[in-house]
């Protein structure tokens, strides 16, 4: 299985991230269904002040353009990602229309 690592910046208001965090403890099952969908077997989100790290493991049959292109066909998940945009701000090294960065790994023990 792979590992993927990324970060998200929240925006900086604590009832902003705590609604956020809030959402996350009832994500709607279309998109889980589209997470497990893509081949995600794993996936899990963590929160310190207004900085998001995610780590999503996955099988031989995710594909990042797959899945991309899929989202984007998904009604609902785009609700949900328009909907969580109002909690989420890109990180400042973003490029237009980035949001979560996918992380270099620079060790290993």
């Amino acid at each position: 299985m792979d590992k993927y690592c990324f970060a998200l910046d929240l925006k900086d208001d604590a009832r902003l991230i705590e609604e956020y965090k809030e959402y996350h403890q009832k994500v709607w099952p279309e998109i889980i269904q589209s997470i497990k969908g893509a081949g995600i077997e794993n996936l899990e989100i963590y929160c310190v002040g207004n900085r998001l790290f995610m780590i999503m493991e996955v099988n031989a049959s995710f594909s990042f353009d797959k899945k991309q292109k899929s989202d984007a066909e998904n009604p609902k998940v785009q609700e949900w990602e328009t909907l969580m945009w109002n909690y989420q701000q890109a990180l400042p090294i973003a490029k237009e229309g980035e949001k979560w960065l996918l992380m270099e790994k620079i060790f290993q023990l």
